[in-house]
């Protein structure tokens, strides 16, 4: 067994930018990989002299691989962002709830900005499995074009799954939607007892589209959510991560909508 507490060697192997501020980097074990992980699951990522973050895995390569997509925000996550090629990193882990992907026909997808990346192993395994689900969707959003995550798998994607794509601000040659996420989420047509809708994102683009597809007769129950806190220990020990009656490292990151909904509700938390 792998000891939790202690990051494991992972040598970056590719870096890829995605947009102005995020880039998917390919680690590699040095040595022994970790345990395999499954899609909602994140790593502590430790970035040598500065610091340790958590961090959805964006895909799942195999064979130890870790694909991680790492938005600049903060001291930790500007260095990991930055990781060129041959720079190694500690990984910890798996950690955290995975996605239902087991109880659905129809399999809709919401992601906002950044928070595409948790949510790409869903894509991918729904594309390695298409026979299983009668009908998948994704609905990205992002603030501007330039801000929509990998773009050119989105695209590929599109051959196989529906796609909707919505912005904030359009700009010059944008030739799609503009608006929220919850515009193109209140008309989709929809077999509301069949579908089971996973979403990432800003806290209110959650709140508000879960509320939507409830709204529309979408079972509470069958609405996820990922949330984000400032996990430290990826254990459940040290408590940085409660929300309320949860501690997300060990209950989290991903629930169902009714766990979350009324944690949403308090400002506090």
């Amino acid at each position: 067994m792998t000891d939790p507490w202690l990051p494991v060697a992972h040598r970056v192997v590719r870096r890829t930018e995605e947009t102005a501020d995020s880039a998917t980097l390919l680690l590699r074990p040095v040595h022994d990989p970790l345990p395999p992980f499954r899609p909602g699951q994140f790593a502590m990522l430790y970035a040598h002299g500065v610091g340790e973050i958590p961090i959805s895995v964006s895909g799942i390569p195999g064979g130890g691989d870790l694909l991680h997509t790492v938005r600049a925000v903060g001291a930790v996550s500007r260095a990991l962002h930055g990781a060129e090629p041959g720079t190694v990193l500690g990984a910890r882990g798996p950690f955290g709830t995975t996605w239902d992907l087991h109880r659905t026909e129809d399999l809709l997808v919401v992601a906002g900005g950044i928070g595409l990346a948790p949510l790409r192993p869903v894509l991918r395994h729904a594309l390695a499995h298409r026979d299983r689900y009668r009908r998948v969707v994704l609905v990205a959003g992002a603030r501007t074009p330039e801000d929509l995550p990998f773009r050119a798998e989105v695209e590929r994607w599109a051959d196989a799954v529906e796609v909707v794509t919505t912005v904030d601000r359009g700009g010059p040659g944008w030739t799609g939607r503009v608006g929220f996420v919850t515009e193109p989420l209140a008309v989709l047509p929809l077999d509301v007892e069949r579908t089971t809708a996973l979403l990432c994102g800003p806290e209110p683009m959650m709140r508000f589209s879960a509320r939507t597809l409830i709204t529309r007769g979408v079972p509470a129950d069958r609405v996820q959510v990922s949330l984000e806190r400032n996990m430290q220990c990826g254990t459940g020990r040290c408590g940085h991560c409660q929300l309320g009656p949860l501690l997300l490292c060990r209950d989290g990151p991903v629930v169902d909508f009714p766990v979350a909904e009324p944690l949403f509700a308090v400002k506090e938390l």
